[in-house]
């Protein structure tokens, strides 16, 4: 019998019915503990536990969490490094604790130019449309409990139900959006594609943070929706990188 290796990471994940990871910023933890193949195992959060459970490690550890200035105090992705007794919150602090500690296994370039300009422009014109067709639909993959808490607050902040945000009836609204948004994605697509001589990722032969980024979305797409995850994957460069990650996110879980 082999034995087991014991996780050094504990990763606090958002909880969904269908038990397995679909958050966009978790997921770029979860692929660099894949990549990095660091031992892990997660514990799954609904989404009125986070703030109790995550504070709750204030009492019980000596580096306990220090709540978030802006925004909600206390979001996943959040971590507890077994070996150094670390809790550490949010997807870009835990990159880089995890570069930096384990920078004796495959490295993953946390910034760089390329990556830089696709991120940005990822965030400011794609990023409120996929909001908007992702947010109405994930409430439907949320526990009881979980859908309270995820209409109260996200109708509380736009301001009307979350199905409006769908739009009309015939979807000719969502579609609209999607059809403005039609030049920036082939754009997006070819800057994904830069180096593409060198290797399927963004900087070529390895994987950067910017692939977990773009990757962990279309997971997070796919396992909400599959028709908005095919809206994006048929322009070219989605799919790719999309494809060349599937080896480091087998662990879901």
């Amino acid at each position: 019998m082999t034995a087991q290796t014991s996780p050094e990471i504990v990763l606090y994940d958002l909880a969904c019915i269908k038990n397995v990871c679909f958050s966009p910023v978790v997921w770029c933890t979860r692929l660099m503990l894949n990549y990095k193949q660091i031992p892990y195992k997660t514990v799954f959060l609904e989404f009125p536990d986070i703030e109790p459970t995550l504070k709750e490690l204030n009492h019980v550890s000596s580096s306990g969490l220090a709540p978030n200035e802006t925004g909600h105090k206390y979001t996943v992705p959040a971590i507890h490094h077994v070996p150094t007794d670390t809790h550490l919150m949010g997807s870009i602090a835990i990159a880089q604790f995890l570069e930096s500690t384990y920078a004796d296994q495959p490295p993953v370039p946390l910034t760089s130019e390329l990556g830089n300009e696709i991120g940005t422009r990822a965030r400011a014109a794609i990023g409120p449309v996929l909001t908007k067709s992702l947010m109405p639909r994930e409430v439907r993959i949320l526990s009881p409990r979980g859908q309270e808490y995820f209409r109260r607050t996200r109708e509380a902040a736009i301001g009307r139900p979350l199905e409006e945000l769908l739009g009309d009836e015939d979807g000719d609204e969502e579609q609209r959006r999607w059809d403005a948004v039609d030049e920036e994605l082939r754009a997006l697509g070819g800057l994904l594609q830069t180096r593409k001589s060198e290797g399927p990722f963004v900087l070529g032969a390895r994987p950067s943070y910017t692939d977990f980024f773009i990757a962990g979305s279309l997971q997070c797409a796919r396992t909400v929706d599959e028709g908005v995850f095919e809206r994006i994957v048929k322009y070219p460069g989605f799919k790719d990188i999309y494809a060349a990650c599937q080896p480091y996110m087998e662990k879901k879980d």
